[in-house]
């Protein structure tokens, strides 16, 4: 028996009836993205392993449990499937000295992997849109980014999300602060779990970040990296929260938001929700202004996010948020010379801007009546033999009232507007 195969566990098909729902959210980021001045680059899925541990970070769960990295057979190479963007997209602008004339703005999309646990809202192959901005120190672009993405929720009529921001300040800030709350933990060190306990020396931010609900408690009354900012970095975030004020974007300070990555300073920000159970972040991001000198560039201050579009996806689903991809027309052909002049009438039609689904196989007029009905098409043309000598088609709107019309194919689009 010949064997029969099944997608690997976390790597999942996306069918033709989602697929209309992915185009809008997709194709509405893309318009909001153009808005904002932000150009599209497109990078490959495998990168040099030691890239994601430079800029992800050793200790962080995604280089230590996450990746999927191996040694090239071929070559020795070590690998890796790209478990985020934004480590590809500094080494691109960094490669090609994207840079050298000014400021960038980029956009990515596509697929990232990770090995983590299968649940609703997180796969093992998942995809995302990253923003990234090059050469711009100050909060506005921070706000820029976090606006943007409250411009995106409400063009897909998404609603009760909330924003929330913290401040992770410097390199130098965040190394004394540290220290606290590597002193802080140890107080209690029988109350951490074991994930803590692992994180103590190599990762004590991301203790903060736990999700155990014993560990509540302890995280609250930890000391606030907020309340050890230098006065730039807290200027800096005073700055952004005025000019999320001014956009009339409400937030939350959330002092336990680090985000997972070792490369951010200064802004951190997440947009979350309520309707995904544990996997409430849909996008998130904030300030690197270290990491492209840290991977070889001159030194560059940069801010970005990702967004989860599975989650997205699930989100505009819990709303109830449609989408159908719908042609104009199904072309019903019944009769030997209709089959014959069938084809070169649909590319006709096409030629004028409709979109056009021929029925193919043949069948009775009724049967492909049926196919046309559940096709969504906005009308049937019904060619036969009759409208075929003539150059003409009968027109059946099939969505609402209307009366069936027989016309010359010229006249079609006059009745049938392109979508």
């Amino acid at each position: 028996m010949t064997q029969k195969f099944q997608s690997i566990k976390g790597f999942y098909d996306i069918l033709p009836e989602a697929t209309p729902l992915w185009f809008k959210l997709e194709d509405t980021a893309r318009k909001i993205l153009s808005q904002y001045g932000y150009n599209n680059i497109r990078m490959p899925v495998v990168e040099p392993t030691e890239l994601f541990v430079r800029s992800v970070g050793e200790h962080t769960d995604i280089v230590e449990k996450e990746m999927y990295a191996w040694e090239d057979a071929l070559n020795g190479d070590k690998l890796t499937l790209r478990p985020e963007g934004t480590a590809g997209c500094v080494r691109a602008v960094v490669e090609h000295n994207l840079t050298y004339n000014g400021p960038q703005r980029l956009w990515y999309m596509g697929p990232m992997f990770r090995h983590e646990n299968v649940q609703k809202g997180r796969q093992r192959q998942f995809h995302q849109i990253g923003v990234e901005a090059f050469g711009f120190e100050g909060p506005d672009v921070d706000a820029e980014q976090i606006v943007l993405l409250a411009r995106l929720w409400q063009a897909l009529g998404i609603q009760d999300v909330e924003l929330q921001i913290n401040s992770i300040g410097d390199a130098d800030e965040r190394a004394q602060y540290r220290e606290t709350l590597i002193s802080y933990f140890e107080q209690h060190a029988e109350l951490l779990d074991e994930d803590a306990k692992r994180r103590l020396h190599h990762n004590p931010l991301r203790i903060l970040d736990s999700k155990n609900p014993r560990m509540q408690n302890i995280c609250e009354a930890a000391p606030k990296l907020m309340d050890g900012l230098g006065e730039t970095s807290k200027q800096h975030f005073a700055q952004l929260c005025a000019l999320l004020t001014q956009s009339g974007i409400a937030y939350t300070i959330n002092h336990r938001l680090v985000r997972g990555l070792d490369y951010y300073n200064r802004t951190v920000f997440e947009w979350v929700t309520t309707k995904l159970g544990a996997q409430g972040t849909i996008a998130g991001g904030g300030r690197y202004d270290t990491l492209v000198e840290r991977i070889g560039g001159n030194p560059t201050p940069a801010c970005g996010f990702g967004i989860g579009l599975e989650r997205v996806f699930l989100l505009m689903q819990e709303y109830g948020i449609n989408a159908q991809n719908q042609p104009d027309i199904y072309l019903v052909n019944v009769g030997e010379l209709a089959e014959q002049k069938a084809f070169t009438v649909a590319e006709t039609l096409r030629n004028m801007g409709l979109s056009v689904v021929l029925h193919a196989g043949g069948g009775s007029f009724k049967s492909q009546m049926k196919k046309a009905d559940r096709s969504g098409a906005r009308f049937a043309a019904i060619f036969g033999d009759d409208e075929a000598a003539a150059d003409e088609i009968s027109l059946k709107p099939m969505l609402g009232q209307g009366e069936q019309t027989r016309v010359s194919i010229e006249q079609v689009p006059v009745i049938v507007q392109p979508a």
